[in-house]
Parts: C-alpha cells; sequence; structure tokens
C-alpha cells in the first residue's frame, strides 16, 4: 500500500466499513514503519509510505472542517442581515 492507489484504498475502506479514519491513519503509520524498517528510511517506497499518512491526516483535518456547525447568531444572521447584531464595523 505505498502507492496513491493506497491512499484511495485507504480512504475509501476508512468510508465503507466501520473502521474510522484515526484507524487508518494509526494502520498507515504501522505499515510506513515497517516499510522503512524493510527498505531504509532514504528509499522512495518510505517515503511514499510517510506521504500516505499525511494524506490521511489532511483528510481528517478536513473533514473536521467540514463538520463546522453554526452557532444560534449565525443561524439568525443569515436570516436577517442587517440586524443591528450582524452588523460588522471596520475599526
Amino acid at each position: 500500500m505505498t502507492t496513491y492507489n493506497g491512499v484511495h484504498a485507504a480512504n475509501n475502506s476508512a468510508l465503507n466499513e466501520t473502521k474510522t479514519i484515526e484507524e487508518a491513519i494509526l494502520e498507515s503509520i504501522a505499515e510506513a514503519r515497517d516499510v522503512c524498517d524493510q527498505n531504509g528510511i532514504n528509499s522512495p517506497s518510505c517515503a511514499v509510505a510517510w506521504d500516505i499518512v499525511e494524506e490521511l491526516q489532511a483528510e481528517k483535518a478536513h473533514q473536521k472542517q467540514a463538520k463546522h456547525r453554526q452557532t444560534a447568531l449565525e443561524s439568525y444572521c443569515e436570516m436577517y442581515p442587517d440586524a443591528l447584531e450582524c452588523l460588522m464595523y471596520d475599526l
């Protein structure tokens, strides 16, 4: 799983099964360590394995941002943008 297909497969398996993104990240870290131990830390496959870990961590961050919930004030300001509570002033 040290190719782009590995990232895609890890992402899909995290979404299709009950496996969470955190579990996929932990598995990828373990696999990256194994690959680096077998091939050396300067090998291209080691770099790709750690790239997979970074991609999964980035996906986790994107998912976290997407789950941003609106506050009651934000919802109110969307409905009534001219309300006094919603006006923004530059100082």
